[in-house]
């Protein structure tokens, strides 16, 4: 596990690094559980963009991830550590003892050949999946669900990890990687242990063709464009707009709450996220 820096022997390589990949085991993902997916390029089913800025990169194939862990007493042997270009973490594709192989978010620290499983009655032990109520306070967990039986919606990017703090009746309190305190049904499953790759965050782009090859086209600022293309846009010299920063359709971009006021989990949440300056702060 690091991050491979190379000498500058060019503008695109100066100022870039890139993951070295050591923990990987095989570059050949397991055919049953890949699936073609279309490009989009942020445009809807009208051929409308709704998402700007998005179009080209290479090609990929979608891994099926099980995010459900729900194969209960069925011991399952790791047998490879694959890279997924779909997300940040790494995946670990199991052998199941019935013969059946599914995919998993590869935690850190579990190697080829461990065995892994999921239940009520499995021991608390890094990759094996547990409703949060069988889960010790104070262990790290990963891939945690909302309700139970839905699969993993939280904490599935590359290091991450949440706390479980403490348990109260039908409700389990979790801090999550942004700060945020919340209490989630002790039936919700989640993975023990942090998940893999945490030198994600290390690695420097570097040049703008490897944002290209992700699908990540050019952010032009809506202050350079021309007034018909932008409400922020024209003005004699460089001006900064003249008005707050806003979409080109008008609707103000900084300082508007997204949060949906009538979503019932709401009141599950006992402490809001921090901000990236907050987090800062508090290491």
């Amino acid at each position: 596990m690091g991050v491979r820096v190379y000498k500058p022997t060019s503008a695109g390589r100066r100022n870039s690094s890139v993951n070295d990949y050591a923990e990987l085991t095989t570059n050949r993902p397991e055919k049953s559980l890949c699936r073609r997916i279309k490009k989009h390029g942020g445009r809807n089913h009208h051929g409308i963009t709704t998402s700007r800025f998005r179009g080209g990169g290479a090609r990929k194939i979608y891994r099926i991830i099980d995010f459900k862990r729900n194969k209960d007493g069925v011991p399952a042997k790791v047998a490879t550590i694959e890279y997924d270009p779909n997300r940040n973490c790494f995946i670990s594709l199991l052998h199941y003892a019935d013969g059946e192989k599914r995919y998993i978010l590869a935690p850190l620290g579990v190697k080829v050949g461990d065995r892994v499983e999921s239940g009520l009655s499995c021991e608390p032990k890094v990759g094996n999946a547990m409703p949060l109520a069988a889960i010790p306070a104070g262990l790290e967990v990963h891939n945690i669900e909302m309700r139970p039986g839905q699969g993993g919606k939280l904490v599935r990017g590359a290091g991450n990890s949440a706390r479980i703090v403490a348990k109260e009746g039908d409700w389990v309190t979790v801090v999550l990687p942004s700060g945020e305190m919340r209490m989630i049904r002790r039936e919700c499953r989640a993975t023990i242990g942090q998940l893999s790759n945490p030198d994600d965050q290390n690695v420097r782009i570097g040049k703008a063709g490897r944002t290209r090859h992700m699908g990540r086209r050019p952010h032009v600022r809506g202050k350079a464009m021309n007034p018909v293309a932008h409400p922020m846009g024209g003005g004699e010299g460089r001006a900064n707009g003249g008005r707050h920063p806003c979409s080109p359709t008008g609707v103000l971009a900084k300082g508007g709450k997204t949060r949906n006021p009538r979503n019932p989990g709401n009141k599950r949440i006992i402490r809001r996220r921090k901000t990236k300056k907050q987090r800062q702060l508090a290491l």
